[in-house]
């Protein structure tokens, strides 16, 4: 074995030092509402989720899949486009898609639902 590059050793220091700073310093996102709190609604939401959204979504990370995660998406100033995320501009992102997430057609209960859902994350 090796012994370890200059290169990997200013790295590592690099990476220590990120964590340690953002243990330090980050916000934590605001947890998801429990889903035993969940309104009637919100449930519904959550099930037009599972059936069209979570494919390519996470619920409760801000870690990507195949799409961004959506952990705390109604509570920040800006999506990941950077445009705020406001009932208008989610439902136009819903509906008609935005760089590589396809529209996805829902009726208005199901959009309705599903927003109601998507603030609870």
């Amino acid at each position: 074995m090796h012994p370890p590059s200059h290169s990997h050793w200013i790295a590592a220091a690099l990476t220590s030092l990120a964590l340690s700073v953002c243990a330090g310093g980050c916000k934590s996102l605001p947890p998801s509402k429990p889903s035993s709190e969940w309104t009637a609604q919100e449930a519904r939401g959550a099930q037009v989720y599972q059936e069209k959204c979570a494919r390519c979504h996470y619920p409760t990370s801000t870690r990507g899949l195949h799409g961004p995660g959506l952990q705390a998406l109604t509570k920040v100033k800006a999506m990941p486009s950077g445009a705020p995320p406001t009932d208008e501009r989610l439902t136009e992102v819903i509906l008609h898609g935005h760089q590589m997430m396809p529209a996805t057609p829902l009726d208005d209960d199901q959009l309705r639902d599903l927003l109601a859902y998507l603030h609870t994350l």
